[in-house]
């Protein structure tokens, strides 16, 4: 059998690419289609069976240690089960049944970025412009990948199929094999003038702006999904999809049950004895409250459609605040005086045991799931 290196031309020690140019010289002199020629056929497969153990780091390593042709489980001289395979079920990329070489334009990848909202932007949605760094088409070549006036030549080794075919031994005979072409990598044409912008890629990074309503009832950690607002794809292929995952950040007043907003409101004691009104500030403007006398700690007021827009519906939810009567810490001595007086004529009982209370916290909590 004859020495590969010796067919393709180049020494022992040739590198890789070195291989790869000697036997594309070498397959444009023999390809059938050029040369057809009886003896440049034979030729032409010697040719390619060198670059194929050639140009496989394994398989060369397995020639130059005496292994027969380096083919992987090499038996008895005839070529390996994996051509076998190969015929029978089809080539890799490219080269499969049909012959029909892939296309250079490919879906491009999906996106992920995270906007981060304030809880007042969760009440009714907000608008927001997303910067995002992408893969955009080459406005150059407008994704062909090719410079001005010039466009990709059918491969004149694989005839613009994308694959070439070898015949080999193997347990059954002589057979035909066929894998992707190693000069057009199995698009069946090349590009001997790619573009200087894109480099061949037909597409550019850059950073572009996205403009996105953010529905109102959104949560952390939802992911809102941009159909066709992803990277392009090679040689202009479509655009892949934008995904945009939503994080709120806690509010200092407010927090979330649902479509229903939770706060705690601070009342004196008089008021809480007397009752009164007052106005607090919302996540959208002023809340008119009244509270009744003899208001205790844990009780909730509730305000009807004042709390969140939900993410499927327009009925908005509650505004549910939670009282915590605020005991004064330090009196003169008048106003002892006047509430010893007070707590003589109102006869108030003694301190006493009571139902076993989970403290104030929990008694808001549990008042919040019942209300």
């Amino acid at each position: 059998m004859a020495d590969h290196y010796e067919v393709l031309g180049v020494s022992r020690d040739a590198s890789t690419d070195e291989i790869k140019k000697a036997y594309r010289r070498l397959a444009r002199q023999l390809h059938p289609d050029v040369n057809p020629g009886e003896d440049a056929a034979e030729q032409f497969k010697l040719v390619t069976h060198a670059y194929d153990v050639l140009s496989d780091d394994d398989s060369r390593r397995r020639y130059d240690m005496g292994g027969g042709d380096g083919a992987a489980g090499n038996f008895g001289g005839f070529g390996g089960f994996g051509d076998i395979f190969e015929t029978f079920f089809g080539a890799a990329q490219g080269g499969g049944r049909g012959g029909r070489p892939r296309s250079r334009r490919e879906r491009g990848q999906d996106a992920l970025v995270r906007v981060t909202l304030d809880l007042g932007d969760v009440v009714f949605g907000a608008h927001r412009d997303i910067e995002v760094d992408t893969a955009v088409l080459c406005e150059t070549c407008n994704g062909s990948c090719c410079q001005e006036g010039t466009s990709p030549v059918t491969c004149d080794i694989c005839g613009g199929s994308g694959h070439v075919q070898r015949q080999v031994r193997s347990l059954l005979g002589n057979v035909v094999t066929s894998q992707p072409c190693g000069t057009c990598e199995g698009y069946g044409t090349t590009i001997p003038y790619p573009c200087g912008t894109c480099g061949g890629q037909g597409r550019v990074r850059s950073r572009r702006t996205v403009s996105l309503d953010i529905p109102a009832g959104v949560e952390t950690g939802l992911r809102l999904q941009l159909p066709g607002s992803g990277e392009v794809g090679k040689a202009g292929g479509p655009n892949g999809d934008l995904y945009v995952e939503v994080s709120v950040t806690a509010h200092p007043t407010f927090s979330r049950d649902g479509d229903d907003l939770l706060a705690t409101l601070e009342v004196s004691m008089p008021d809480a004895i007397l009752g009164t009104e007052t106005t607090i500030q919302g996540l959208d403007g002023d809340v008119d409250l009244e509270i009744r006398a003899g208001v205790q700690s844990g009780d909730v007021l509730t305000i009807k459609g004042r709390g969140i827009t939900p993410l499927r519906g327009t009925q908005r939810g509650d505004l549910r605040v939670g009282v915590q009567v605020v005991t004064p810490t330090k009196i003169d001595s008048a106003q002892r005086r006047l509430i010893e007086d007070f707590a003589k004529k109102t006869k108030a009982p003694a301190p006493q045991l009571a139902q076993f209370q989970q403290g104030l916290f929990s008694k808001l909590r549990d008042r919040f799931r019942t209300h």
